[in-house]
């Protein structure tokens, strides 16, 4: 789940944040896939067609999630000073 280099020098406290973040992120990911599966199949009759287009938009709401918990992990870390370990994932 983590990267060996990511979390070298992280406090325990680091490391639970970092890791809640990381749980986010992927909770978000399978909760925007099962929202594109289910909406699949829901496309299949037209009386579900509806709740499968809602399932689709709930899904692309999901994945433009993604990358915001990605930017405020980021920021946090910007804010407690940690401005070397975002600029060297930025070069990764």
């Amino acid at each position: 789940m983590f990267e060996p280099h990511s979390n070298q020098g992280m406090s325990p406290r680091e490391r639970r944040i970092y890791a809640a973040y990381e749980l986010a992120y992927t909770l978000v990911d399978f909760g925007a896939a099962a929202s594109f599966i289910v909406g699949s199949v829901l496309f299949f009759w037209e009386s579900t067609m509806v709740a499968g287009t809602w399932l689709f938009l709930v899904g692309s709401v999901l994945f433009a999630a993604k990358p915001s918990i990605r930017l405020a992990r980021e920021l946090r870390k910007l804010g407690s000073g940690a401005t070397e370990d975002v600029a060297r994932r930025a070069v990764e």
